[in-house]
């Protein structure tokens, strides 16, 4: 009876699975072929170059502030996540008012395109007329030049960032619906002031998720390419880059595609890496 039921499960599977096979392996693999070549965007001129390609990308300072961007990007959004995405959550499931509105401010983000949410946001930098300049103007401050100064450029998207706590929100609201309230009612008994509660009880008892939150915002910020292009376009001269965006320049700008291929090679290699972290980490939680 087993050995059918998995044939028939093999069976629905296979249409899908011939169609990651196609879309995902066979792309991988003309990925890693372009990636051991000298090439244009046009493929007719290529000349195998072996490994350099993979040499040139991890010795140059672009990539290498990108995939620090990356990684720097991805620490502020989880402690964004573990810290105002946890109280947020915890506050909202203790049915504070105005729970309706909060909820649509802090998850819109999450819930529509982030290029257009992104987009708008970048529009609001701009030095002469964006809203931001004009809102500190009423103070007797600025302008600043968010996109054009490194110090600024990094603030705006550390703002932003920070903002698009929605998916955390909802892995914690998700958890916090099946968490057991007998250990509250016991600590409120005994005394026990909200803070204790959140920091010595609530929080620890939310262990499992915490890390989902943080390997999913760390996958996450791989592919954040959408809100840092239609922000700040990586500005001021490369220096809020992460490696989507840095891949796209080289591709598309510099017409490099083998380079660039090998990039997305080494970049494809650790998201990986980290999902199937994500994975262990889920299947050990569901046991």
């Amino acid at each position: 009876m087993r050995s059918k039921a998995l044939g028939a499960a093999a069976l629905f599977l296979l249409p899908l699975l011939a169609f990651y096979g196609v879309y995902y392996l066979y792309a991988f693999g003309v990925l890693v072929d372009a990636s051991r070549t000298r090439t244009s965007l046009s493929f007719t001129d290529a000349t195998v170059v072996g490994w350099e390609n993979f040499r040139l990308v991890i010795t140059d300072e672009l990539f290498l502030r990108a995939v620090l961007n990356n990684l720097l990007f991805a620490a502020v959004s989880i402690a964004a996540a573990l810290t105002l995405g946890f109280f947020l959550a915890v506050s909202l499931a203790s049915g504070v008012r105005l729970r309706r509105f909060f909820f649509t401010v802090f998850l819109l983000p999450s819930l529509i395109p982030l290029s257009l949410f992104a987009t708008v946001f970048g529009r609001m930098l701009e030095t002469d007329d964006g809203a931001v300049n004009a809102l500190l103007g009423t103070v007797g401050v600025g302008p600043v030049d968010w996109l054009g100064s490194t110090g600024p450029s990094y603030a705006a998207l550390f703002v932003l960032l920070v903002y698009l706590v929605g998916l955390p929100i909802m892995y914690y609201t998700s958890d916090l619906a099946t968490t057991n309230t007998a250990v509250l009612e016991s600590a409120m008994i005994d005394g026990a002031g909200s803070g204790h509660m959140y920091r010595l009880i609530l929080f620890p008892m939310l262990r499992n998720t915490h890390k989902t939150v943080i390997l999913s915002v760390l996958l996450g910020s791989f592919r954040a390419f959408d809100v840092v292009f239609f922000s700040t376009k990586g500005e001021p001269g490369g220096r809020t880059q992460i490696t989507g965006t840095y891949i796209y320049n080289t591709m598309l700008g510099e017409n490099r595609i083998g380079y660039a291929s090998a990039a997305a090679v080494i970049v494809l290699v650790f998201a990986l890496a980290i999902s199937a972290l994500q994975v262990l980490v889920t299947r050990r939680r569901a046991r």
